[in-house]
């Protein structure tokens, strides 16, 4: 996007140090509290930027970059700027190489990804999300993205996010599966979801207990009758809510929208499709 060649680019970030020397100089080590778990295998990295496609028109979003693994790999892939929030002072400052090798296509933001306005951010797209999310922030994060996509639409063109497995199974859980929840209606409703691949917790530094999953999120185009976000959330919050109970139960004061929408009452949550969750969202707001 700044004139800067791919080439020279990827040139420069190939130059830098090995990544487990960068983490010793900066004395990086992971922190349980801050979610970290590095992913320092460049094979992999370079797998994720690959899945990404054609980054080269676009803002990349990263959340927790680290000492920079994926980081090296959005750029050497032709990303055309990225935009890397981390909260820690030391990852920060580890980075700054990586800055400079990037001539001018890398900015690190030091800061919370709880709080970052990525419309203000970057108010022109077109912009994707790309992370190997902290583990203890990854679901508040990825509701706010599919909430931002209802109410914006082009917020972002793809993401491919790196979740613990049990978060990925719940993602692209269908109905009459006990990881069926709100999380996999609200993302299906709003997005293609698809699990990319595993990838075992002795490919990450320090190795987590659990594997973690990529997982791509495509948006889709929604109707002009399609709900708010905030119908969809009271819809599913009722019904999940209290799971092993009939819909006519959980629903609670919402239940006399089933006779609207001819949804049988005598189901429970886990047993009803996406659509249908959209059509009591529909028949809420009308």
């Amino acid at each position: 996007m700044n004139g800067v060649s791919d080439y020279s680019v990827a040139q420069a970030v190939a130059a830098l140090p090995p990544l487990r020397e960068v983490i010793a100089t900066h004395e990086l080590r992971a922190t349980k509290a801050l979610g970290q778990n590095f992913l320092l295998d460049m094979n992999i990295t370079d797998k994720i930027a690959r899945q990404a496609g054609d980054m080269s028109r676009h803002t990349v979003i990263e959340i927790g970059p680290g000492p920079g693994g994926l980081t090296r790999s959005l750029l050497k892939g032709g990303a055309g700027h990225v935009i890397a929030i981390e909260f820690d002072a030391r990852a920060v400052a580890a980075l700054q190489s990586l800055v400079d090798a990037a001539q001018g296509r890398l900015q690190v933001v030091h800061g919370d990804a709880m709080a970052f306005d990525i419309l203000a951010a970057v108010p022109q797209g077109p912009r994707m999300i790309i992370a190997n999310l902290p583990y203890n922030i990854a679901t508040p994060l990825v509701i706010g993205w599919l909430k931002l996509m209802r109410e914006h639409a082009g917020f972002a063109d793809r993401m491919l996010l790196m979740f613990q497995r049990e978060v990925a199974d719940r993602l692209a859980a269908v109905p009459d599966h006990k990881n069926y929840g709100r999380l996999s209606v609200v993302a299906q409703w709003l997005c293609t979801v698809k699990r990319a691949y595993d990838l075992p917790g002795s490919a990450f530094t320090p190795p987590p207990k659990v594997a973690s999953s990529v997982v791509e999120f495509s948006p889709r185009v929604l109707g002009d009758d399609a709900p708010s976000f905030a119908a969809v959330e009271t819809i599913t919050a009722a019904a999940f809510g209290q799971r092993r109970k009939m819909l006519r139960s959980s629903l609670g004061e919402y239940a006399p929208l089933l006779e609207k929408t001819g949804i049988r009452g005598d189901l429970r949550a886990e047993q009803i499709t996406v659509n249908d969750f959209i059509r009591l969202a529909q028949a809420l707001e009308a």
